[in-house]
């Protein structure tokens, strides 16, 4: 407020006024000069996310609102803090005003969220308080709170264009609405971030790791924090906005940040909200938000190619699963529940293959590329002209199986806790105990055997000797963990000629270097799409299968299916 302004409400203040004439000139001098948006309060107590809480919440509908012209969103964390204070720096609706009637901003919903309390059982009792598990909890729960429970509440035409929706919070109200967009970019693109908790929590702490190994999101982020924020047991809040701002940069994210010498307080983000709404919704409905590979300096960079994104290949499955590729680019894979392996010819024809499968889960190729291996209750070996099959192995109980250049079988038994080699000459037979296999693979050289566990974020080398039996085994490749609280699910695998491996996983297509460290990680093309369970990749085409479909995707690595001759790769960085 200017020196006038000052001095007016000091004047009032020491009762000059009459109580009539000084309230009537507080209002007139306090009420917004934009004014025109309107302002309402609710409450939501029906959440079936997070069940049992209550909260409030507050819809502001900017004057500008045409019902039948979907409108912009931006969700505000810690809701009420931004809405108890007019006339104050930091209270939304003024800005919202001001900038969209200045044109900075598209006319824009705003929603106004306090985290949910479980009211106590009885008067002795204290309530549940929600705000940590639902602000720094990392994983998609908040997000689809808010995508399928408090937006359709609304009652207004929102638009459903992720381009058009912003988040913003304060401290863990900041991380969680970075969750939200990092979780469903499909839905949310903008953040503001106030002196964000991206610290020991929950997990939080793991985001600038992410951001660097993750495939880069179409996501626009503006930090704000001071040097004098926090320094706690949960970590130094000041240096990790400023490790995640690094980490933006280095993956080349559309971000900004503002430092400044604050606390753990909204004040100074506050200060320039104005500055930071403008910054995050400028050239809106011209030049949407998007990914920059020219700014990217992370491995998405060296072996994903600008606009080559996932193509659907196949989709209505109940649980696709294994995949193959002949040489002249036939894909086959597996419907497991329903007991059925398809074919997709080159020229994209789909056809059922094998009826009657035996539930075959993972399928491979053999050495001359004619027969195709399937695991499942038996393991099969079927011609691929004639479509008969054989049964090698009954009462397997398989689920992923690898057939080497040489004619050496391998396939995983998780019903048995085991791993099983067999020779297509006869000649050898091992097997071996493994607590929790899941997919199975070989290196490039096709020395190492590569077995996966489930449960945990490693999966096991094994050297495979002349007569097919495996040695020296170690936990040696380890995953990125997905940030929900499921399984790791490790699971399907392929190998690249220049020795890096590929797996799908919970948290994605993940790609390893032959240390065996994620160097990359491709999230899932779609929320709905449940885990990667399989990856091919046959010569540039990456192939990989969610739960109901089957994508490809070209990219710079080829592939070294374990069917052909093997490839020598070559020597790692150490």
């Amino acid at each position: 407020m200017n020196q006038e302004l000052d001095f007016m409400i000091s004047f009032c203040e020491e009762g000059l006024l009459n109580l009539t004439v000084r309230s009537l000139f507080l209002l007139l001098i306090v009420m917004p000069v934009f004014g025109a948006g309107k302002l309402t309060k609710h409450q939501w107590n029906e959440s079936k996310i997070f069940p049992g809480t209550h909260r409030d919440y507050w819809v502001y509908v900017p004057e500008e609102y045409d019902p039948s012209t979907p409108a912009c969103l931006m969700v505000f964390q810690d809701g009420g803090g931004f809405v108890n204070s007019p006339g104050k720096k930091g209270y939304v609706p003024d800005v919202f005003d001001h900038l969209i009637k200045a044109g900075r901003m598209p006319v824009t919903v705003g929603v106004f969220i306090n985290p949910g309390v479980l009211p106590a059982s009885h008067p002795d009792a204290q309530p549940r308080f929600n705000r940590s598990f639902e602000y720094d909890g990392m994983g998609p729960r908040y997000a689809n709170f808010l995508i399928e429970e408090i937006i359709p509440a609304l009652g207004l035409n929102i638009s459903s264009n992720p381009d058009d929706r912003g988040l913003c919070g304060a401290s863990s109200g900041a991380i969680a609405a970075f969750t939200a967009a990092w979780e469903r970019p499909d839905h949310f693109r903008r953040v503001y971030s106030m002196i964000g908790t991206y610290v020991g929590l929950r997990g939080g702490n793991d985001y600038p790791t992410l951001i660097r190994k993750t495939e880069p999101k179409p996501l626009r982020i503006f930090l704000q924090d001071g040097e004098n924020d926090l320094n706690i047991y949960g970590g130094d809040w000041w240096m990790a906005n400023q490790t995640m701002q690094r980490a933006l940069e280095f993956a080349g994210y559309e971000h900004t940040h503002r430092w400044d010498q604050g606390g753990h307080s909204r004040e100074e983000g506050n200060k320039i909200l104005e500055e930071a709404l403008t910054w995050l919704w400028k050239d809106h409905g011209q030049v949407p938000v998007a990914t920059h590979p020219e700014k990217c300096q992370s491995r998405a960079s060296e072996w994903l190619i600008p606009g080559e994104g996932w193509n659907l290949v196949s989709e209505g499955h109940t649980w696709a699963e294994g995949l193959a590729l002949t040489a002249d680019g036939t894909l086959y894979f597996t419907d497991v529940p329903d007991n059925e392996i398809f074919k997709i010819t080159p020229d994209g024809q789909q056809s059922l293959f094998a009826k009657d499968s035996a539930r075959a889960n993972g399928i491979a190729l053999g050495p001359d590329g004619t027969k195709l291996y399937t695991a499942g209750l038996e393991v099969r070996e079927y011609d691929l002209k004639s479509g008969n099959f054989k049964t090698l192995k009954s009462e397997a109980k398989a689920n992923d199986i690898v057939v080497s250049h040489q004619g050496h079988v391998f396939f995983s038994s998780p019903a048995n806790r085991t791993i099983h080699q067999f020779s297509l000459d006869g000649k050898t037979q091992h097997q071996f105990r493994f607590d929790h296999p899941n997919g199975i693979g070989l290196s490039a050289d096709q020395t190492q055997l590569i077995v996966c566990e489930f449960n945990d974020p490693f999966a096991h080398t094994f050297e495979v000797l002349a007569d097919g039996s495996v040695t020296n085994g170690q936990p040696y490749f380890y995953a990125q963990r997905a940030t929900t609280d499921k399984n790791c699910a490790l699971d399907g695998q392929c190998s690249a000629t220049n020795g890096h491996l590929l797996m799908g996983t919970e948290a994605g297509l993940q790609i390893f270097d032959q240390p065996g460290r994620v160097q990359l990680v491709l999230p899932k093309p779609a929320y709905e799409d449940g885990r990667v369970n399989y990856c091919y990749l046959h010569e540039n085409l990456l192939y990989i299968a969610t739960q109901k479909r089957i994508y490809k995707r070209k990219i710079k690595l080829t592939g070294a299916p374990a069917w052909q001759s093997p490839v020598k790769p070559p020597k790692p960085r150490l």
